[in-house]
């Protein structure tokens, strides 16, 4: 069962007697069992029938108690086990499964591991009917497309390089990229296109130093402009030097992938690197700049600089200068 169908389900009040949420994701987690806190009882019914607790603090036994525990009241009783990767011994939870009344609704937030499928504990859940969710983490060539789903269901859109520009900032936390976003919808009318005017007001990532600029500046082989970037980046700590690097890298490494696609349209592009078809002119601008031998040679240049951010053979040089000689080793 995907996330959408868990959360559509739960929005409907069809339940599962058990959700057991695991995996690398943390977001989807918390987005599940917060949804069921805070929907399946109303605030005079969370008073006396659910429980949470948390997995360094109890056993499970205690966790068993309080799942055989009934309502007042009638309906569900609902008990959340947060952080239960915590939780000692969890596998040996199967033993209790069959004593759970049918109105006890049990959650277990199991983050960053995974149960084994094979084992008796997740052949059981599955069996009684419960949900058994991994949560996997987005690569990062995903998070455009989860930025522009999110905003649209929250009645907003979303400018491509707006798009971009938050991916290449915020990364694949989804978690801190809901609370930029959420910052956008707070300061914005609904309806509203979000373009990089939005982002550099709200949320302060500069529409024209930023990551995204950098990579269509080297592309086109614009020094000056890409020196400009590059020195505004080491007077600022929002630009790590470290992460730029990884940032390049991706970027040098899809014009690689470029040079090799069969299908050389721009959807084939597109599909072939993993962007929007908006970006593609860039990637062809930048396939005409650099040979595959210069993609090579660059993605060696950022595993370099990736080292010296690190603090590897860099002397007391620093970071603007780190970011000049960079670029100086891309562009030449």
């Amino acid at each position: 069962m995907t996330f959408e169908q868990i959360i559509s389900d739960i929005h409907k009040k069809k339940y599962a007697p058990i959700y057991f949420l695991m995996g690398e994701e943390p977001y989807f987690i918390d987005v599940i069992s917060d949804t069921l806190e805070e929907e399946v009882l109303d605030e005079t019914e969370k008073a006396f029938n659910q429980i949470v607790v948390y997995g360094r603090d109890v056993d499970i036994d205690t966790v068993a108690d309080h799942a055989k525990s009934f309502s007042m009241m009638g309906g569900y009783m609902v008990v959340i086990v947060k952080e239960a990767q915590d939780l000692k011994n969890i596998e040996d939870f199967e033993k209790y499964l069959d004593t759970i009344p049918p109105t006890t609704l049990l959650v277990f937030d199991y983050k960053y591991k995974k149960l084994d499928k094979r084992r008796a504990m997740a052949k059981k859940i599955e069996k009684m009917g419960g949900v058994l969710f991994e949560s996997k983490k987005l690569y990062e060539n995903n998070i455009p497309g989860w930025i522009q789903n999110y905003l649209s269901g929250k009645g907003y859109s979303i400018t491509p390089k707006a798009t971009q520009m938050l991916t290449d900032f915020l990364g694949n936390d989804l978690h801190k990229v809901r609370n930029e976003l959420d910052k956008l919808i707070v300061a914005l009318p609904k309806q509203r296109k979000i373009d990089d005017a939005d982002v550099e007001r709200n949320i302060g990532i500069s529409k024209d130093f930023n990551v995204f600029e950098l990579q269509n500046a080297l592309g086109r082989r614009d020094v000056v402009k890409a020196m400009q970037i590059v020195q505004h980046f080491g007077e600022s700590k929002d630009n790590p030097l470290f992460l730029t690097a990884i940032s390049l890298y991706g970027y040098f490494t899809k014009v690689l992938k470029a040079h090799y696609s069969a299908d050389q349209s721009p959807n084939g592009l597109a599909a072939a690197i993993g962007v929007s078809p908006y970006f593609v002119r860039d990637y062809q601008v930048a396939v005409r700049n650099f040979s595959v031998a210069d993609c090579v040679r660059c993605i060696s240049v950022l595993r370099e600089f990736d080292l010296k951010s690190k603090g590897y053979n860099t002397g007391d040089a620093p970071e603007k200068d780190l970011y000049r000689e960079m670029i100086f080793k891309l562009l030449h």
